[in-house]
């Protein structure tokens, strides 16, 4: 039997660095791993990113966009955040998280969810600490030196390249339009990878 298709040419990933992690790598990250390479840095593996791709946008598809937001303290990651809240209609939180956004109604930038994405466990931890508090669902982009007990699914990548983030939230973009029948094919999606690109 073959394997299942990629969404993009494996060349696509590598070329915009989505494999590449850290020199660093923490137990719960060890799964995704494909090897590590002689200057240290863990590689992650591919087949694994892309069905990961996949299985979040069967979990995000049973969310209406409106119930989606997504977090991004590092600037790298602001122009994608952006651009799959316009893409999809969903929420976007870009810069520093202000604790109480998501759970005191009285705050003049309050805003309800029922699951965030965040970009980064650690950069994002105050988005996580609230969304534990009240029961809101977390999917997370972790790269190898991430820690991912608090996460309901994670999304192994280099979570700190601006292109391998635009290329994540672009795919989960576009297959999310997929999923909610929006569009019906990959060329009707009227956004590029390059629209997600932070300059």
């Amino acid at each position: 039997m073959s394997e299942p298709a990629l969404l993009v040419a494996s060349e696509v990933y590598l070329k915009q660095g989505i494999h590449i992690g850290t020199k660093f790598k923490t137990k719960s990250m060890e799964p995704f791993i494909y090897k590590t390479r002689s200057d240290g840095l863990s590689v992650l593996n591919l087949e694994e990113i892309d069905k990961r791709i996949k299985t979040a946008v069967r979990f995000l598809a049973s969310y209406e966009p409106e119930e989606i937001l997504v977090c991004a303290r590092r600037e790298s990651g602001w122009k994608p955040a952006v651009m799959f809240k316009k893409a999809t209609g969903s929420k976007a939180m870009i810069g520093r998280y202000t604790p109480g956004i998501m759970t005191n109604a009285s705050l003049r930038d309050f805003v309800e969810a029922k699951v965030i994405i965040v970009t980064d466990p650690w950069t994002d931890r105050n988005a996580m600490d609230d969304a534990i508090k009240i029961g809101v669902l977390i999917v997370g982009l972790c790269d190898t030196n991430n820690i991912t007990n608090k996460l309901e699914l994670v999304i192994p990548c280099n979570n700190k390249g601006k292109k391998s983030l635009a290329i994540i939230f672009w795919l989960l973009a576009r297959e999310y339009q997929k999923a909610k029948g929006k569009i019906s094919k990959d060329d009707e999606f009227e956004y590029s990878l390059d629209d997600f690109i932070q300059e």
